[in-house]
């Protein structure tokens, strides 16, 4: 891993920052008068200050002004003029005024502030905390850059993209921003005071404080008879911690082996088996010396768990191939003794445990910084309204087009279906047993062994694809197919793409070879020569056969068998667009443009859905979605899932997914003969996840063995099939609310996951909520994330909520303890809330929406727009919609019915809307037999509705 600066590095680095900014104040500053902002000049160092809208502004700082012509990749063009602006300069400030906000930079350091329209302050940068550090980086003289916000105690921070720490607030957190399994990066950080930032910076960048952890010094670490040197350990030759062979005191906690048959201790290996499990025990106290809240982070796979005091900080399994952050935060006295006890067990790949700590920061700025950049670029985007934030992070970045219809449905996939005929008999057994399903996924490795990249399928087990997809298509359903950048030596697509010099060549000039034995390498996603190369062959040998959908996998590029971001810096290096430092974080956004636009070339009425495993500012312009990476099957994995997809939505990204149940399996529940306890919580894990799944924008099931299609979880009866067929068809019935917000998310920049602080900003409580949401404008959503719980306490914001299920009403602004039975979750939805509700579907388009059943929930005015179009080509593009503006004024008890705006090709001409009023006097629950409330013959005018 990149070193990052010790304490006593950092503020040397410091010091060369203030140096570079001091030898700027012999001059006086030089401030020029742009059309878009302005610059001032300070001997060789400049500052710009832009107006993109009257609530977006650009500031940069480089040492050449040229840097601010160059526009970031992550951005589209500014759409319309520069919009009206004033300025206003004095001895000390200059203050850029816009209809919404204000930017005042102190002339004498170039510090700025960002103001409300009025003058209220909401941000500024820290003091003396800009800097440029010179570099030299993979042979390129750059720079190291850095800015720091300050930040109010209160103040909540949000996005960065998807992460796997179980943090939806950033604050306190330190990250490390590069592409990783699991890691997405999004440079866009979102503050409960309504702002936002984009950081301009596709390099290895960093939030938070920059030093890095280390080991707890052995003079603070006491064994288990308070003698100072190290933690007692206990050795064990299984994962259980039952078979104690070794005991030892260990000065650090620290294993890290070559491989997988390597042991911690040349000391202990000989009492240990050669090959298998084995686990350790660490027992004793620590001790600070220093008051205020420390980080202890674990880098680890397999089983971890830590306490503090006999508080459990730390629990998580994760797989042996894939090691990751747990990341514990606790305030600590100086000298006192805390008690800790860590328990590992290495029972699956190459055992890793690191057990580190970080000492309490004392710069509670908020800070980015980056290790390669001509200088510092961000936008600050001006809500307050965190809705308004997203949208204008879409302002700056590109709208995200619409998906099909039908990728609103239930995507099924496992990893994988072998054969043509394995898929095909899972298709038909979804029509069978008559369960809503769209999309059939089939994961990789069905090409021929040894022939990753041909793009060709395996002739013994896919022997006819066309007929194939065309069964697919003939059962109404869709086939998405995995495609990774990735290929053999050997291939004619490989021998294509190295004669035109379009792969990177280290780890075949070094000879890696993957985990299937076999030597490869990623092509250049930024050479537009290798892209349309690479689009030209999975176009000819797989979109003409009728694919309509990618699954774009290891888009980090994964060129590493054990991914690192040394590996990530130098394996990508260089690229066609500069060093792979430089462009480290960016392949995502490359390789899903270069789908997007050879599909909207060769096929333009086929709307693009791509799937990938990591993404970058401004992928959603090109069709994006972003599923969260290979997680555990475990219910603390589950949990992070949840954080995970609110901090990516409000990183600006719309489009987000997960493997429900979670892709790697603990051996207790893959096992051939599981135990009966382990078969009911397999089962009631993945059915409490197919739950929270509904109620994302893209309801996706993936997963290694145990198979995962709904039926395989018992029989006709068993509650979790049943549960989960009632949420699929739950989620279908919604699909005229879902498009509905699909398509308020590519007009107006809208977000289907709503942290609660998006509505409820002023909210201490609703800020923290890191396991509730709101999907869409309607519903507050509370999943079940342990096993056997049935009831979980719910906080309520201030507003009127009815429960989905009952009617029931229930007033806000506190916590209650909410039912939860296994066939259930508690759902909400807030007063004034209008919901569509279809027919029963089999697939998305299988009928048109007719009739509807709003569902209006009485105690406070409310509206939404209705959006239709033929959800499948790019129509709606040159206006071929229609939307219909529902209203429900709540004293005169009207429900106003627009008149319809617009057409499209197949609108039905005339339907029937059926009005079910709920208040609480009339306490309507959901069920699938809907109500008849009041019956509405609509065609296309304008109706008023009252309801005594």
């Amino acid at each position: 891993m990149l070193p990052l600066p010790s304490r006593s590095t950092w503020r040397a680095t410091r010091s060369i920052a203030f140096l570079l900014l001091a030898s700027t104040l012999a001059a006086a500053p030089k401030l020029e008068k742009l059309a878009d902002g302005i610059v001032i000049d300070r001997d060789g160092l400049s500052q710009k200050v832009e107006v993109r809208t009257d609530s977006i502004v650009r500031v940069a700082f480089a040492a050449d002004r040229k840097t601010f012509d160059q526009t970031g990749f992550m951005l589209v063009p500014r759409a319309g003029a520069v919009p009206a602006w004033q300025l206003e300069t004095g001895d000390k400030f200059a203050t850029i005024k816009t209809a919404r906000l204000q930017v005042r930079v102190d002339l004498a350091t170039g510090d700025a502030s960002f103001l409300d329209a009025a003058g209220h302050e909401v941000l500024a940068e820290a003091p003396g905390s800009r800097f440029l550090q010179p570099a030299e980086v993979q042979g390129e003289k750059t720079w190291h850059v850095r800015q720091a916000w300050l930040s109010t105690p209160d103040e909540a921070l949000y996005g960065l993209g998807n992460n796997q720490l179980g943090a939806l607030n950033l604050k306190g957190y330190d990250l490390d921003l590069w592409q990783h399994n699991g890691t997405a990066v999004v440079p866009f950080l979102v503050s409960s005071r309504g702002y936002g930032i984009l950081w301009d910076n596709s390099s290895f960048s960093r939030f938070g404080d920059l030093r890095t952890t280390e080991n707890i010094p052995p003079g603070q670490l006491f064994d288990q008879d308070g003698r100072p040197g190290g933690l007692s350990a206990e050795y064990f030759a299984d994962a259980d911690f039952t078979h104690s062979v070794a005991k030892q005191v260990d000065a650090k906690i620290d294993i890290l082996t070559a491989n997988g048959t390597a042991k911690p201790n040349p000391a202990i290996n000989a009492a240990l088996p050669e090959t298998g499990p084995f686990s350790v025990r660490w027992q004793g106290s620590f001790v600070s010396s220093e008051a205020g809240v420390h980080t202890l982070e674990a880098f680890s796979n397999s089983g971890i768990k830590v306490w503090v005091d006999d508080r459990l900080v730390m629990d998580h399994w994760r797989q042996g191939w894939l090691p990751w952050f747990e990341v514990a935060h606790l305030p600590l006295e100086a000298g006192r003794h805390y008690r800790i006890k860590i328990e590992w067990s290495a029972d699956d790949g190459m055992p890793t445990m690191q057990f580190r700590w970080k000492t309490p920061a004392h710069d509670t700025a908020t800070s980015l910084w980056s290790e390669v950049g001509d200088g510092i670029d961000y936008y600050y985007v001006y809500g307050p309204d965190l809705a308004k934030v997203i949208a204008g992070y879409r302002q700056l970045t590109g709208a995200a087009p619409l998906m099909p219809a039908w990728a609103f449905g239930l995507w099924q996939s496992r990893q994988r279906y072998e054969t043509a005929q394995q898929s095909l008999d899972v298709v038909h057994e979804f029509r069978r047993r008559g369960i809503p399903f769209d999309n059939i996924v089939q994961d990789w490795r069905y090409w021929p062994e040894g022939k990753w990249g041909s793009h060709q399928f395996d002739p013994t087990r896919f022997p006819d694809p066309d007929a194939w997809i065309r069964a697919i298509h003939a059962a109404h359903a869709h086939l998405m197919i995995s495609v990774w950048g990735k290929f053999y030596p050997g291939t004619a697509n490989f021998e294509a793409m190295h004669q035109g010099g379009y792969l990177f060549e280290r780890n075949l000039k070094e000879g890696t070879k993957d985990w299937l034995d076999e030597p490869y390498t990623f092509y250049d996603a930024f050479n537009a020569a290798g892209g349309k190369l690479f689009w030209s062959q999975i176009e000819a040998q797989l979109f003409r056969r009728g694919i309509d959908a990618w699954w774009m996998d290891a888009t980090e590029p994964d060129l590493r068998p054990t991914p690192t971001l040394d590996g990530q810096r130098d394996y990508t290096n260089p690229t066609a667009l500069g060093s792979g430092a430089r462009m480290l974080n960016a392949y995502p956004l490359y390789n899903s443009a270069t789908i997007y636009e050879g599909q909207r070339a060769a096929a333009p009425g086929q709307r693009v859905l791509n799937l990938t495993r990591s993404a970058f500012a401004g992928q959603q312009r090109y069709a994006g979605a972003n599923w969260s990476g290979d997680t555990s099957s475990t219910w603390t994995a589950f949990r992070k899932q949840i954080a995970a997809g609110l901090g990516f939505s409000l990183s600006g990204l719309p489009y987000w997914t997960m493997d429900i149940g979670g892709f790697s399996v603990p051996h207790r529940f893959n096992q051939k003969n599981p135990k009966p306890a382990d078969v009911a919580e397999w089962r009631e894990l993945n059915t409490r996840w197919f739950q929270f799944g509904t109620f994302v924008p893209l309801l996706r099931v993936h997963g290694e063995f145990p198979f995962r299609e709904m039926w395989q979880f018992g029989g006709d009866a068993d509650p979790a099939y049943q549960t989960q067929l009632k949420f699929d068809r739950l989620r279908y019935r919604l699909l005229p609310y879902v498009y509905s917000v699909a398509g308020a998310v590519t007009r107006d920049g809208a977000t289907f996951l709503r942290p609660l602080v998006m509505d409820f900003r002023d909210d201490a409580t609703a800020r923290e909520a890191k396991d509730e949401f709101l999907f869409g404008p309607a519903f507050l959503v509370n999943p079940v994330t342990a096993y056997q719980q049935r009831s979980r306490p719910v906080y309520l914001p201030a507003a009127g909520w009815y429960d989905f299920w009952t009617g029931a009403f229930n007033e806000g602004g506190r916590t209650i303890d909410a039912a939860a039975p296994f066939d259930s979750l508690p759902l909400y939805v807030r007063a004034g809330s209008i919901v569509p509700f279809g027919p029963e579907l089999q697939y998305a388009q299988e009928k048109p929406a007719d009739p509807i059943t709003l569902f209006v929930y009485a105690g406070a005015d409310g509206s939404f727009s209705l959006y239709e179009d033929d959800g499948v080509s790019y129509a709606y593009e040159k206006g071929a919609s229609a939307r219909i503006e529902l209203q429900w004024h709540d004293a005169a008890r009207m429900l106003s019915i627009g008149a319809r705006e617009g057409s499209f090709a197949g609108m039905p001409a005339k339907r029937t809307f059926h009005v079910v009023v709920i208040d609480p006097k009339n306490p309507v629950g959901f069920n699938f037999e809907m109500p008849a409330g009041r019956t509405v013959q609509y065609d296309g005018a304008a109706v008023e509705l009252a309801i005594p």
